[in-house]
C-alpha cells in the first residue's frame, strides 16, 4: 500500500463561505416560491419553492467534507472502502462529504504520550439509548507527533538463565501513513507486541552483569558485554530490532532506552549477597596488596639503615605480625616487650 498525499484540496474557506451562500439563496428560494404560490401557483413558483426545500433539507450533507488539520497531523480518507488518499499538512481543507477518516487505532489507550486525547482535540461522550450508555466519540485523526512508549516492566531470563525485571522507553512516530492504517490491524498494539519481542530477543543475549566466556556479539570472542555495563549498546540493539519488526506499518523508532533494571524479586537478596561477597574481596585483595608492598618498604628500610639486624625467622615473625596489624578489621592491641630480645 503506498501513501498517496492530497496536497490540491486547501480550499476549505471558499467552499464554506460559497456553501453559507447557497444555503441562504436556498432559504430566499423558501420564502420567494412561498410568496409566489401564495399570489398564484405557477410552476415555475411550485419548483422554486419545492428546490429550495430540498436544499435547505440535504444541504448540511456537503458540510461534511470540511476538514481542519493542525500541525503534525494526518487524515487517511476512504470512499466507499477505497482508499482515496492522505492529508498531512495543516490547513483547512474541503473532500468529498462522503469520505470517511480511518484510523482502527484511534480508541487504543497505551501507557505513553498522547493517548490522552489522541493528540486530535477533546474526546467527547453522548448517551446513545434509553439506559443512559456512554459511548466514547474520538477523532480519526492520526498523530504525526513522537511519541513515548513506556512499555510494562517484562521478567526476562538474562543469557545465565537468571530472572530479572527490566523496563524500556521507546520513542516513535507515524510516517507512512497508508501502511499503518492498512497494513496491521491496529499500529499501536502491534508496535507494543513488538517491543515485547524485540526486548525478550536482546535481553536473553546478555548477562546481567559481566560473566567470563560469554559471548554477546556473535564474534566467537567472549567479552565484557552485560546489561548492566553496556546498556547504550543493548539499546541501540533493542531499537534496530524493533525497527525492522515495524517497518511494514510505516513506523519509525527514534530511541529506545532502559529505563529500570533489577534482579527479578526471588533472587534479588541473593544476588545483593554476592555482590557485597565480591566487593569485600576486591577490598581485600586491595589492601593485602597494599600490605605487602608496606612491609617490604619496611624491611629494605630497616636493611639500608643497618638499625636492626634479623634472621630469617624473626624477619618472618615481623612480617606476620605487619600483615596482621595492617590487613586486621581491628585496631591493634600492642604487646609491649619489657625483656631482651631473646
Amino acid at each position: 500500500m503506498e501513501e498517496k498525499i492530497l496536497k490540491g484540496n486547501k480550499n476549505g474557506m471558499s467552499m464554506m463561505l460559497l456553501l453559507f451562500f447557497l444555503y441562504a439563496l436556498g432559504i430566499g428560494a423558501i420564502v420567494a416560491g412561498a410568496v409566489m404560490v401564495e399570489n398564484k401557483a405557477t410552476p415555475f413558483s411550485v419548483a422554486l419553492l419545492v428546490l429550495g426545500i430540498i436544499w435547505v433539507s440535504l444541504g448540511w450533507i456537503p458540510f461534511l467534507g470540511l476538514k481542519v488539520l493542525k500541525p503534525q497531523e494526518a487524515l487517511v480518507l476512504t470512499l466507499f472502502g477505497n482508499y482515496v488518499g492522505t492529508l498531512k499538512e495543516e490547513g483547512f481543507y474541503y473532500v468529498n462529504p462522503f469520505c470517511t477518516g480511518v484510523n482502527p487505532a484511534a480508541r487504543t489507550r497505551l501507557n505513553q504520550s498522547g493517548d490522552v486525547d489522541n493528540g486530535s482535540g477533546k474526546m467527547l461522550e453522548i448517551t446513545t439509548n434509553a439506559g443512559g450508555n456512554k459511548e466514547e466519540i474520538v477523532g480519526k485523526k492520526i498523530s504525526m507527533k513522537i511519541m513515548t512508549l513506556n512499555n510494562s516492566r517484562q521478567k526476562i531470563n538474562d543469557c545465565l538463565g537468571n530472572p530479572i525485571e527490566i523496563g524500556i522507553a521507546v520513542m516513535w512516530r507515524v510516517v507512512d501513513t497508508a501502511k499503518a492504517v492498512f497494513e496491521v490491524d491496529n499500529y499501536k498494539e502491534y508496535l507494543s507486541l513488538q517491543c515485547d519481542s524485540a526486548l525478550r530477543n536482546i535481553v536473553r543475549i546478555y548477562p546481567y552483569d559481566v560473566a567470563p566466556g560469554v559471548d554477546t556479539t556473535g564474534d566467537g570472542i567472549a567479552d565484557e558485554g552485560s546489561l548492566r555495563g553496556s546498556s547504550e549498546v543493548v539499546a541501540a540493539r533493542i531499537r534496530n530490532e524493533i525497527q525492522q519488526k515495524v517497518e511494514e506499518a510505516g513506523l519509525e523508532i527514534l530511541e529506545a532506552r532502559i529505563t529500570y533494571l533489577a534482579y527479578a524479586p526471588e533472587i534479588a537478596a541473593v544476588m545483593l549477597q554476592r555482590q557485597q561477597a565480591s566487593a569485600i574481596v576486591d577490598a581485600r585483595k586491595m589492601i593485602v596488596e597494599g600490605a605487602v608492598g608496606m612491609v617490604e618498604l619496611a624491611l629494605d628500610r630497616l636493611n639500608e639503615k643497618n638499625t636492626v639486624e634479623l634472621d630469617e625467622e624473626r624477619k618472618a615473625a615481623m612480617v606476620s605480625n605487619l600483615l596482621v596489624v595492617l590487613c586486621g578489621n581491628r585496631d591493634a592491641q600492642p604487646v609491649v616487650n619489657s625483656g631482651s630480645l631473646y
